[in-house]
């Protein structure tokens, strides 16, 4: 594939997908910056309600993550090998209990904590907003729902921003470092709506990621933990809100 189409297919699928977030976060970062309210006493929420209407709202909810995993199925598209595995080009093989189970709950642990008391840092300094990861009303649903958002950003971050970019932006010619560095900006960009802090925290674990895959070449265990530190956002948040109201004030 030439060069050209090559920064094409790069485009079409980040406009489709982070890339686009991206620049909506970046424009909202402008937008809080703007206001006449201090950015540390701003506030965002994931995970929202659309509606008080329960099944409608379900029914949204599952949309919006089947629609957000679209990108996710056109790379593995793109990508796919008619020999198996079939998505070894994205460094996806078979499962393997240790490596993508108990490697993920270690770096999971090394990313989470350190990455908290950067939140909790910001918040205190007034550079990062208030974030309420899981605006969700309390129904059956709530919890799987919110597992579920995590599967998809686990699976839309680290399918297309590191399998996707590190296989074609490879094919470019682009050095080791040049990749792991600039798709740790991306992944720090369409952060920005949540803060400078959410920018620092998330580009360092976009450096991390891309080292770990850049040394074993699977991206099983980054989806893996990607998964359990947004699971464990998503649902304990409301508990722990619940127990240390004074962390959240």
């Amino acid at each position: 594939m030439s060069r050209r189409r090559t920064w094409s297919e790069i485009a079409i699928v980040l406009l489709l997908s982070l890339g686009g977030s991206a620049l909506y976060s970046i424009l909202q970062i402008i937008d809080d910056l703007s206001q006449t309210t201090p950015l540390g006493q701003q506030s965002t929420a994931l995970n929202t309600s659309t509606t008080t209407v329960q099944y409608v709202d379900l029914a949204r909810q599952l949309v919006g993550i089947a629609v957000d995993l679209a990108p996710v199925a056109l790379v593995c598209f793109l990508l796919w090998r008619s020999t198996r595995p079939h998505l070894s080009a994205l460094g996806i093989d078979r499962f393997r209990l240790k490596p993508d189970l108990g490697l993920p709950v270690l770096i999971a642990l090394g990313i989470g904590i350190p990455g908290l008391a950067l939140y909790f840092t910001g918040r205190a300094l007034g550079f990062t907003v208030d974030v309420d990861p899981a605006a969700l009303g309390s129904y059956w649903w709530t919890v799987p729902v919110l597992l579920l958002s995590a599967v998809r950003s686990g699976l839309q971050e680290e399918v297309i921003v590191i399998g996707y970019l590190y296989r074609r932006l490879g094919e470019l010619g682009w050095g080791r470092w040049q990749i792991i560095l600039s798709t740790a900006l991306l992944r720090g960009s369409y952060h920005l709506y949540q803060g400078f802090g959410a920018f620092v925290g998330n580009a360092v674990m976009g450096i991390v990621f891309g080292w770990i895959y850049t040394r074993w070449g699977r991206l099983m265990p980054l989806i893996v933990t990607h998964c359990l530190l947004d699971a464990a956002v998503f649902v304990g948040y409301p508990f722990v809100a619940h127990a240390f109201p004074q962390l959240f004030s």
